[in-house]
């Protein structure tokens, strides 16, 4: 299959109510599924200590990370395996601190047998590196956070 033939299915998935969808075509097979979000409200949990008492108990969600206005993250455009240099022996293409310009590549994800050359689409810092070399990553997860220029 072709990357922009799965790049097509993911925005298909994204911009539906479709959870998860799987094609095969030309023995190769392909799963796209979505995580649902809760709302960030809180929680009512039920809790039962003897068998006829009921208690309410508020839970209340976990603040996700604020982060400063001045950070981007750079998200993984698909699943596949993490690499952050173009060879085993070869020095990562960047690491924390280093500067970078918007068009930079920063890693590659390899999906499907395809190295697929991942570019920054800001400039500035690597605040971060979020991934660890050769890991599996999701759609849409973190990989590097970016301190913008």
């Amino acid at each position: 299959m072709r990357l922009s033939f799965i790049k097509q299915l993911i925005e298909l998935v994204e911009g539906s109510k479709i959870g998860e969808i799987e094609i095969s075509r030309f023995g190769t097979r392909i799963r796209i599924s979505k995580i649902q979000h809760q709302s960030p409200k809180q929680e009512e949990v039920i809790v039962k200590p003897p068998p006829d008492t009921e208690v309410a108990v508020e839970v209340p969600k976990e603040k996700k990370e604020e982060r400063d206005d001045n950070l981007h993250t750079i998200a993984s455009p698909m699943v596949g395996t993490f690499y952050s240099a173009p060879a085993p022996d070869a020095p990562p293409y960047v690491e924390k601190g280093d500067h970078i310009k918007k068009g930079d590549i920063v890693c590659i994800i390899e999906a499907m047998k395809i190295m697929n050359e991942i570019e920054s689409d800001v400039s500035g810092e690597i605040a971060d590196v979020l991934v660890a070399n050769e890991k599996p990553v999701e759609y849409n997860q973190g990989l590097f956070v970016i301190k913008k220029a």
